[in-house]
Formats: structure tokens, sequence, C-alpha cells
């Protein structure tokens, strides 16, 4: 990430503290609907990462979404607020990150729209945090892993698309300040 600007770098960290407290603020009602189904969870998590995938597309630098998440990482790991997952948290907090950076840089180099681009990041991020989430802590195995998948496939996909409204809208405000500043 060489060369880039302090405002870039104060967008991306103000995406990655509004993912990391999302995260906290959606998940009790997130988890009526996946307790009812009987599976961890999911859609708390891709509402998360929605936001590491506006800050790198809107940035768009490499390991921009890498960034975002180490960077939750470091709080989540300060506050204590690490979860079932303990001293594995980075991985579960990383990884994600960098699934959402590869998807990203392979949607991005195709003729591909940014909001199938940001659905399929959003998407792609969700299923390696489950991924990892079901390696570390729950060890989910048959049609429950595979219903866990779905629901973090399915909620990190409209999450994707909404991505995609919000980005809409304030990318054009983004880009007159970047052009005035």
């Amino acid at each position: 990430m060489k060369n880039i600007k302090v405002r870039d770098l104060i967008l991306l960290a103000f995406f990655a503290d509004i993912g990391f407290v999302s995260k906290r603020l959606i998940s009790p009602f997130a988890n009526v609907l996946t307790d009812f189904l009987r599976v961890p969870g999911g859609i708390g998590t891709a509402f998360s990462l929605m936001f590491l995938v506006i800050g790198a597309c809107m940035i768009r630098r490499k390991g921009a979404a890498s960034v975002m998440a180490l960077v939750q990482c470091i709080l989540a790991m300060s506050l204590g607020m690490t979860g079932a997952m303990g001293m594995l948290s980075p991985i579960g907090y990383i990884l994600p990150g960098i699934v959402i950076d590869v998807a990203i840089a392979l949607c991005g180099s195709g003729d591909i729209s940014l909001p199938i681009t940001m659905m399929t990041a959003n998407a792609a991020g969700s299923i390696a945090a489950a991924l990892t989430a079901n390696f570390i802590v729950f060890r989910l195995r048959g049609a429950v892993l595979g219903l866990y998948l779905l629901i973090s496939l399915i909620s990190g996909s409209l999450c994707g698309l909404f991505s995609a409204v919000i980005i809409r809208r304030i990318q054009p405000l983004y880009r007159s300040e970047k052009a005035s500043g």
C-alpha cells in the first residue's frame, strides 16, 4: 500500500471500525433466525464484512480488505472480544479479508460490474469466515454444515448487493472531495 493518502487510510479505518461495531449491533437480531435454524450464524458476519468490501472497492488498493481485517483483529484482541475462537481469532478476522481482496482482484480484472464484484467478494468472504469458524470452533458436518454455508452464502450475497447500493451513494461524495482536496 505504497503512496496511499492519509484520507484513504482514514476511510479504511472508518469502514473497519463500522464493520467491527455493526457486527455487535446486528448479531442479536441475526441470532433469532440462526437459533431457529439451529446453526451457528453467518448473517452478522456477512453484514460486518460488507463494510470491508465497501472500503476495499472505494480505495481500490491491493490488500485494502486485509488491512481493514487486521485493524478489526487488533481491536477485538485489545478489547478482549475474541469470542469462542480465542487466540485463533486473528485467523478468523484476517482470512476473510484476504479472500475479499482476491475476489475483488479476480472480478476487477475482467469486465464484471461493480454490484457483481461486491456481491461475489462479500459472499466469498462470508464463506471463508464460516469455514474458518467451523474449522476452529464448531466442527459441523453434513447437512448442518451445508445449511450454515448456505446461510453464509445467501447473507453474504445480499449484503454484497446492499453494499453496491451504499457505494453508489457515497462514492460521488468521496470523489468530489478527492478532486477538490
